[in-house]
């Protein structure tokens, strides 16, 4: 009896305890579990009982009073971080704090998903043992943080053969993106393909993009080094169809086109090809001129139209002499204020390329942005039939030289012509006629780029090339939120230690830390016995 009564205390709590651990582990068996709980209860209140005197004494001792305050205290602590923890469940934030931000999405990834309408749905078929399912996960995370409409599950292809065949799942890996009645699927795991992949399937309608050809331009379907594949496939990652369209038979463009490149024709176009493209534009339309130097064509004087101004030169950039590039590669590393380069923070190279400013005056109600210029270390070379070049002072033009300009201008398309029964101009309307309403208004846009080799396929990916022609694109067509993500590298963090120094961090790391907290932990253990 007294082995019972001296240790009860110890009893109560094991069943206590275990009475927890069944109630987390078999939660299916609750009465098993309550039974354990109430006993040890029971077991507990009983040694309250039959202790109460030496309760009593033990409660008047300082080393209870101690001890007393010490367990208010982790109690008050414990208090503290369930409350801490019960806040930041409700009010979930996340911190990134690695240099090139390894662990967070993009800003341009973080627009796309504020601007949801609709719940989305990703559906991941990965096998047992896949390593993507990890990233893909952790990347689906992030965006079900910045966005409440993403959903995402996962799904084993050989557990679930019948969602294999409904999805039409043919390449372990697949991750199938719906939003409501549309889908779009990627088989990898990159934030880029993961955010293009949810635009195309939030998209209303695919967008065309049609590159000017008969004049000598090179061609989207060339992957050699002077052709313009690598754009093409870029373009239709982010959701567009690019098509080649030839103007000279044509007198007006196809109604689908949202854009029209005209990437740096060696030939000049024909008159009836300027009123095509002027007629385009003055219905609204957008259009990318890419110039190169040295070229035959009368688009400098078609454009000075619209208030660019393209001189007959070469720019020469001596900074990219340092960057490993020739005097005839300028790169740009500041921009100006504008949609475009809005968090743009890449360098790009423009490999043989000509000025484009903004002539004036400007044209009426035309907002003309210089985009892109060089360091003023460079210069408008404008004698061209020089065997050295060199700045000279009379002639060439000291820099900082405009690369790349844009335009936006209103259009107003006239309203419909006045119906019988109507009132003509100057004559009071009909009683019984609706008022006529106003004319539309549409907004027409422009970007010339003095270069067109900076995205062939040699150069697209040289910094931030690619990037650069893909924001100018989607400014063109309002489609501002797609994107392409530049990759996230990791800095190598590392130090170079001597042996000495080597061994002198093993000594005061693993030995005399260690040694130290366990030294003080004895000293305060023994200094509370003698209490």
């Amino acid at each position: 009896m007294k082995t019972l009564k001296k240790n009860l205390n110890a009893i109560a709590l094991a069943l206590i305890a275990a009475g927890l651990i069944g109630w987390i582990v078999w939660p299916q068996k609750k009465t098993l579990v309550l039974v354990i709980g109430a006993l040890g209860l029971l077991a507990l209140a009983a040694h309250i009982a039959w202790n109460i005197d030496s309760l009593k004494q033990g409660f008047r001792r300082k080393s209870f009073l101690y001890s007393g305050n010490l367990l208010l205290v982790v109690v008050l602590v414990l208090a503290i971080l369930g409350l801490v923890n019960y806040f930041l469940s409700k009010n979930n934030y996340r911190a990134d704090f690695t240099a090139a931000k390894l662990h967070s999405l993009s800003d341009q990834s973080v627009t796309v998903l504020k601007n949801l309408k609709t719940d989305i749905a990703f559906k991941g078929f990965f096998r047992e043992g896949n390593y993507g399912r990890a990233a893909m996960e952790n990347l689906l995370k992030l965006y079900a943080y910045h966005s409440g409409k993403i959903k995402y599950e996962f799904i084993d292809p050989d557990k679930n053969p019948g969602l294999v065949k409904r999805y039409d799942v043919t390449q372990d890996g697949t991750t199938v993106i719906e939003a409501g009645d549309k889908e779009s699927r990627i088989t990898t795991t990159s934030e880029e393909d993961v955010t293009n992949a949810l635009i195309k399937a939030t998209r209303a309608q695919k967008k065309i993009i049609y590159f000017l050809d008969g004049h000598g331009e090179e061609s989207v379907d060339e992957t050699g080094d002077n052709g313009f594949a690598t754009v093409k496939t870029e373009l239709e990652k982010l959701g567009y169809e690019v098509k080649k369209q030839t103007l000279a038979l044509a007198d007006r463009f196809p109604e689908d086109c949202a854009l029209l490149v005209v990437p740096g024709p060696q030939k000049d176009l024909l008159p009836n090809e300027y009123e095509t493209v002027r007629a385009y534009l003055k219905d609204g339309g957008r259009v990318l001129f890419m110039v190169d130097p040295e070229t035959g064509t009368t688009l400098p004087s078609f454009l000075a139209e619209y208030g660019f101004k393209l001189e007959n030169d070469i720019v020469v950039d001596t900074v990219s002499r340092l960057l490993g590039g020739d005097y005839f590669m300028p790169v740009v590393s500041d921009y100006e204020t504008h949609a475009i380069t809005d968090k743009f923070n890449y360098a790009t190279f423009f490999p043989f390329a000509r000025s484009v400013e903004i002539a004036e005056p400007t044209p009426e109600g035309a907002t003309l942005t210089a985009l892109a210029k060089t360091s003023p270390n460079s210069w408008s070379e404008r004698e061209l039939d020089q065997k050295e070049v060199k700045f000279t002072p009379d002639k060439d033009k000291q820099g900082p030289v405009g690369l790349a300009a844009v335009s936006a201008f209103k259009i107003k398309i006239p309203g419909p012509s006045p119906a019988p029964g109507e009132a003509k101009p100057g004559e009071p309307a009909p009683a019984e006629t609706a008022a006529k309403p106003a004319a539309a208004e549409k907004e027409a846009r422009i970007a010339v780029i003095g270069d067109s080799d900076f995205v062939k396929n040699r150069y697209y990916g040289l910094s931030g090339n690619g990037n650069f022609f893909l924001n100018v694109a989607n400014w063109l067509t309002e489609e501002s939120d797609l994107i392409a993500i530049q990759p996230k590298t990791q800095t190598p963090r590392t130090i170079q230690l001597t042996p000495s120094q080597g061994r002198l961090l093993f000594l005061v790391s693993v030995i005399l830390l260690p040694l130290a907290v366990l030294l003080l932990g004895v000293s305060v253990w023994v200094r509370r016995r003698a209490l």
